[in-house]
């Protein structure tokens, strides 16, 4: 029904204007004298144009517009929650940082003094590995040593064995010549066999 209204008022404004158009196309223009039938007609219907725009558009437009600035302010509003929201949590970031730096430079200071550590046990073990090796070492180089003396020994008496026999040419008992000349070179003290050689 509303709208079959506005149809008709919309119709009426704009033939009201024609028709007195069409009268005064029979007349003579002068732009200079007042036209009051032209004046009335226009009067009339800027004021119903007026009247309806006020009851059918201003009141959806006027609305329309509340809605715009109430969006706009609910998003402004919303913006200015999100800029905060996001530098609260920048901050927080921000912090998380610093504290990873923090635990990160703990890590490698406790991993330095592991390290360390780690280095001067090592060092230690190695440096008694290397002290029993070489007692080790000395411990065979003195049983060695003390082999060979008796080995020479024996080569001694075997030498000196041999050359008794072909001195007196007869040959004794090889075990009571050996016992002999063990039992002499027994007496005779080490530092004087060096000292005739």
């Amino acid at each position: 029904m509303r709208s079959f209204l506005a149809t008709v008022a919309a119709s009426l404004v704009t033939a009201a204007p024609l028709l007195a158009q069409e009268q005064e196309a029979h007349e003579s223009v002068n732009l200079l004298s007042p036209n009051t039938g032209l004046m009335f007609w226009t009067l009339l219907i800027f004021i119903v144009l007026m009247f309806v725009l006020a009851r059918f558009a201003f009141k959806p437009l006027t609305a329309a517009v509340e809605a715009r600035e109430k969006a706009l302010e609910e998003a402004i509003e919303a913006a200015k929650r999100d800029r905060e929201a996001a530098a609260k949590y920048l901050d927080e970031q921000r912090q998380a940082v610093e504290l990873s730096r923090a635990d990160a430079q703990r890590l490698i200071a406790e991993a330095r003094t592991t390290g360390e550590k780690l280095r001067a046990e090592m060092l230690q073990d190695t440096k008694l590995q290397q002290h029993e090796l070489l007692e080790r070492v000395r411990i065979e180089i003195d049983i060695e040593r003390k082999r060979a003396i008796a080995d020479l020994r024996r080569e001694a008496v075997d030498l000196a064995l041999a050359g008794a026999s072909k001195l007196i040419e007869r040959n004794l008992d090889d075990q009571t010549n050996r016992k002999l000349v063990e039992s002499f070179l027994a007496s005779v003290p080490t530092g004087a066999v060096r000292g005739q050689r």
